[in-house]
């Protein structure tokens, strides 16, 4: 059974790299007369691998081709494939490293292009690790390609990591918040691929928070794997224009530059919603997670759940000391949530799931102060201070949130913070 399974799954992917390469020679006749693939260089050491054919494509090809529907870098593999050709490849991904249901590193093999390695983020390469939890290197049962971790102690690939390497391609969806750590992860690949002098492809891919711009500054003290840049919490741009800032701003190591390309969507402006198709990490499991995430991701570093542990976590949030409300949940270990905060205790809580329904466009922090009030006295509750601070990026907003502030006056202080960060952005968007 299990050998007719595999034989099925490789005739797929064959399927799939067959069409693709199909797909990229017809792009070739129809259009080598008409455009050639411009290539933009905006700042010392990154490269914008661009093209205009979709304009030129005649009408009677447009219901084929949807227009209205973000293309990936993934997508558009017949952008940079030949440069692979005879390279040793590295793959920066993980579960969501996917194209029509086919993983980047299946693709790649079955266009016998030669994958040495696969270097994986926080979770792993399957995603299914706890958040903080050890990720160990390892063998793909799949493919027999190793897998090495970044995360943990190893956070950034060493000089014999790369030594065998010719090319990196980073390929993983984020969701542009600064304390998700897969831009801490891109940012170790592009200084070890600058200071060993490899290249970097950023495929890149939309931001499902990329229609908004909120949070206070990171403060250089507060600088950590969740949060080594001076952005707000909330940046409003995708992978490849965050990977374009780093190089830009001159962030990496001794203001090393590293060798990138981007490959950069179709059809995508940061007004499009985009909803993401697999899970990014065990704890977004949903659109809702990851709108939520900004807000509720502060309540990691207080004694408050946020739904660890239950089928909504960063749906809904409680603690078993909250007065009694019309929700209760009972957090119980589950993968991705082996031991959540309140195991096996019920919680007083509130379920956002059917409050929510507009897209979020600011860092809701009513669900702090409520939160802080309904404690009281009967609770720390911010009961890891450090981390919170990490977390928010500074001091400041701890200290507001014990003398009382309202939200709205948290917030005010944030604007001149966002103002500055704006000006940097806009340097490096490559969608309106």
């Amino acid at each position: 059974m299990n050998v007719s399974n595999n034989k099925w799954s490789n005739f797929q992917v064959q399927k799939y790299a067959k069409l693709l390469c199909l797909e990229t020679f017809l792009l070739f006749i129809l259009f080598s007369c008409k455009v050639e693939a411009s290539v933009f260089v905006p700042i010392a050491g990154s490269v914008i691998i661009e093209e205009d054919t979709l304009r030129t494509l005649p009408v009677q090809m447009y219901t084929t081709l949807d227009l209205k529907k973000p293309l990936l870098g993934i997508d558009r593999l017949h952008l940079f494939v030949d440069s692979l050709k005879d390279k040793r490849i590295a793959v920066v991904g993980n579960q969501t490293s996917v194209v029509k249901g086919v993983h980047l590193v299946d693709t790649l093999l079955a266009l016998k292009l030669n994958v040495i390695k696969v270097f994986s983020p926080e979770h792993g390469f399957r995603g299914d690790v706890d958040a903080g939890e050890k990720v160990h290197s390892s063998i793909d049962e799949k493919t027999g390609i190793p897998l090495v971790s970044l995360y943990g102690n190893h956070k950034k690939p060493t000089d014999a990591d790369l030594s065998d390497i010719d090319i990196v391609i980073y390929d993983i969806q984020d969701v542009g918040i600064r304390f998700y750590t897969y831009i801490s992860t891109l940012h170790y690949v592009m200084e070890a691929c600058a200071e060993n002098h490899k290249q970097l492809v950023v495929l890149d891919r939309p931001n499902p928070n990329g229609h908004y711009i909120d949070g206070p500054v990171l403060e250089p003290a507060y600088k950590s794997f969740i949060g080594m840049h001076p952005v707000p919490i909330v940046y409003g741009m995708t992978i490849g224009e965050y990977a374009l800032m780093v190089n830009g701003e001159q962030w990496l190591d001794k203001k090393i530059l590293c060798n990138l390309w981007v490959i950069p969507c179709k059809n995508y402006t940061h007004k499009t919603k985009y909803v993401v198709t697999v899970p990014p990490s065990p704890n977004l499991k949903s659109e809702l997670a990851i709108s939520l995430y900004p807000s509720l991701c502060f309540f990691e570093a207080t004694t408050v759940s946020v739904g660890r542990g239950t089928e909504k976590p960063f749906e809904i949030y409680g603690h078993p000391r909250f007065p009694k409300t019309s929700f209760q949940f009972t957090p119980v270990p589950q993968i991705g949530a082996r031991n959540p905060p309140h195991v096996n205790k019920v919680c007083n809580g509130y379920d956002l799931s059917s409050s929510l329904v507009k897209r979020t466009y600011e860092i809701n922090l009513n669900y702090l102060t409520q939160a802080r009030d309904l404690l009281s006295d009967s609770a720390v509750f911010i009961d890891q201070n450090a981390f919170f601070n990490r977390l928010a990026g500074t001091a400041t907003l701890m200290e507001q949130l014990y003398k009382g502030w309202s939200a709205k006056e948290i917030r005010a202080t944030w604007q001149p913070g966002i103002d500055s960060f704006m000006l940097i952005r806009k340097k490096y968007l490559l969608y309106d």
